[in-house]
């Protein structure tokens, strides 16, 4: 097969892997008292040897873009800033009690919505609230994610002096006709002046969003807008594939889908942007993502410290996630829980003193056992069956595998997966082939639950 061939084989719906079991097979209500306990045993276990990750969902947007499928508000009311600012430091208090020692923080990530949409003074208050209560780790990573049309440099240089060296710029396109047509005017300069403005500050890690399928794209001007990224040297680039779910994201139905690029285009879009990454130098992580030989992210993937949560591939691994905000994920050794995912609940429940999660899901050892087969191949290129779990994998897992042989995809020598360079390309498929749940269920394959693989 030709490599377009394999690449129209293999795009069917299959989930991203930030979570095993994924967020589909949680359940909803989950019993809040059971994640207090399984949150203070596993705070108590590895707080003081790997400290914590903190995700921040700031939900908050001056517009919509059509395209986006995140937990966003839509608002030009910046007052709206400080109730919610007062919402996350009450929540990060209740959370606080749970603890039996002074938090140490490894990781913190601000995503959104639009985290510049806070003003440089809102942004210091809720991290100074936090931090202030918390230990920093010495070896700590703190991140935001920037619009270059509001990211300031008041903004950038109040998050560097509290800890931050990386930034994501969400570019998405540079074409004048797709940046309307999803509702994102952002011309170039101001890409050019947000990241120029962040390396003279001092951050060590500038990186682009870019995503490919949108409407009106084409193979010459996806070229053009990565042409232009390639000119400003993005530390590293997020290379997303568009997520068509208008059954979830109802901006989206605002397309008209005659605009999208056929499934045959959309392929040679992301053979187009991967072909000049890697030409350009960039090193191919996986999952989208490329990196300069130098960044962090491609030195851990070459050292096998590679980790994959929900903030996407990371070079730390600490003992927990905590989501913060309204919609935000949690996750422990042993369990995962969400936030409720309105405004209004989030709110509710947090002026009554509670958590506010909606949904979550308590793992077994097996799922344990399936979520580390996934996060080896998505991380590592590589995994070996566990003797407990050979009839499981025989009965499930090796038929899916044995599949992508033929394709070049994988070798299994002496129970032992690893992907081929080929197969770089098509880790979410090959993940999938862990994923009991999706194999089990017949309601996975007959409805779409998940965007394409491509």
């Amino acid at each position: 097969m030709t490599p377009s061939d394999l690449l129209q084989k293999y795009n069917i719906p299959v989930p991203r892997y930030t979570s095993y079991p994924t967020v589909p097979i949680w359940q909803e209500g989950i019993n809040v008292a059971e994640w207090k306990n399984v949150f203070q045993h596993d705070f108590e276990e590895g707080n003081s040897t790997r400290g914590i990750s903190l995700y921040i969902h700031l939900p908050f947007c001056e517009s919509l873009c059509t395209y986006c499928g995140c937990n966003k508000r839509i608002t030009t009311n910046h007052k709206v800033e400080g109730e919610y600012i007062d919402a996350v430091l009450k929540e990060w208090t209740i959370y606080q009690s749970l603890m039996s020692e002074r938090p140490v923080i490894r990781e913190l990530h601000l995503g959104g919505g639009t985290p510049t949409f806070f003003s440089a003074e809102s942004l210091a208050r809720l991290l100074m609230g936090i931090l202030n209560s918390a230990t920093i780790h010495p070896e700590h990573e703190f991140s935001f994610e920037g619009h270059p049309n509001n990211t300031t440099e008041l903004q950038m240089q109040v998050l560097y002096d509290l800890g931050f060296r990386r930034v994501s710029f969400g570019v998405q396109d540079n074409d004048p006709e797709v940046q309307r047509i999803i509702n994102r005017i952002q011309p170039f300069e101001n890409v050019q002046k947000a990241t120029e403005t962040a390396r003279r500050i001092g951050y060590k890690s500038v990186n682009f969003d870019l995503i490919y399928g949108l409407p009106l794209q084409t193979k010459e001007s996806i070229q053009r807008t990565i042409e232009q990224t390639i000119s400003l040297r993005p530390d590293r680039v997020a290379f997303y594939s568009y997520a068509h779910v208008p059954w979830t994201s109802r901006g989206q139905r605002l397309f008209d889908e005659n605009d999208l690029p056929s499934t045959n285009n959309k392929i040679e879009l992301y053979r187009t942007g991967k072909e000049m990454f890697v030409a350009c130098g960039y090193k191919d992580i996986g999952m989208d993502h490329f990196a300069m030989p130098e960044d962090d992210l491609n030195t851990a993937s070459e050292k096998g410290t590679l980790h994959r949560n929900f903030m996407g591939y990371t070079t730390l691994n600490s003992s927990m996630l905590l989501g913060l905000g309204v919609s935000s994920i949690s996750s422990t050794d042993h369990a995962f829980a969400q936030n409720d995912k309105t405004l209004n609940g989030y709110y509710d429940s947090i002026n009554n003193g509670e958590l506010p999660i909606q949904k979550g899901y308590f793992m077994s050892e097996e799922d344990k056992r399936f979520g580390r087969y996934i996060l080896d191949i998505s991380c590592r290129g590589t995994t070996a069956f566990l003797s407990e779990d050979m009839e499981t994998i025989s009965q499930y897992c090796l038929p899916e595998l044995q599949k992508l042989i033929p394709d070049n995809l994988i070798t299994i020598n002496n129970n032992i997966v690893t992907v081929t360079d080929l197969g770089w390309s098509f880790i979410r498929n090959i993940c999938s082939c862990f994923d009991l749940y999706l194999i089990k269920s017949k309601v996975n394959k007959e409805q779409k639950m998940f965007s394409n693989a491509i």
